[in-house]
């Protein structure tokens, strides 16, 4: 079975890091309707469409969906 995305993110987590994936991270850690289990990007990206405003950019799910897919393989 595939790690979900959340917990994958939930690694990037950093109190104490205001870079854009920590900030993400950290957002999604307070989202409490999160798709926790997800693993598909279309999925998450269309969730984070829709109820994602604490994200200045979709680019910076991308970027994190990237290095998901990276640590994966």
């Amino acid at each position: 079975m595939t790690e979900p995305f959340y917990r994958f993110l939930m690694t990037l987590r950093n109190p104490n890091d205001h870079g854009e994936l920590a900030t993400f991270a950290q957002n999604a850690f307070l989202d409490q309707a999160f798709p926790k289990q997800e693993t598909d990007f279309d999925t998450l990206s269309n969730y984070l469409e829709l109820n994602g405003n604490y994200l200045p950019s979709m680019d910076v799910f991308d970027a994190a969906y990237q290095l998901y897919r990276e640590r994966r393989s």
